[in-house]
């Protein structure tokens, strides 16, 4: 699946009421899924399967934002087409 597929996927199985909740209040529940993510992350041993499902929640938050606010993660991935955004250089020479 691309990254804009994933996004339409979104869109389609929660964006109306996502929209209807409005952008801060979208925003706020992505923060508790980073939230729940750094959790996660810091529980050892790591479980891969619950960190991809934390990760999974929150590129579809970002996902919903994203749309809300009119922007396509294709593009957003677009920005480090070519490596570090300030210096251009993969790996990153700032």
């Amino acid at each position: 699946m691309t990254i804009a597929e994933f996004q339409r996927r979104i869109e389609a199985a929660y964006f109306e009421r996502d929209a209807a909740r409005g952008v801060p209040t979208t925003f706020v529940w992505f923060t508790e899924e980073v939230g729940e993510l750094a959790k996660e992350v810091r529980r050892q041993p790591r479980d891969t399967q619950r960190l991809t499902a934390e990760i999974a929640d929150v590129f579809a938050w970002l996902s919903t934002l994203a749309s809300m606010l009119g922007i396509e993660l294709t593009d957003c991935a677009e920005v480090y087409a070519d490596g570090c955004p300030k210096c251009g250089k993969s790996p990153c020479a700032c």
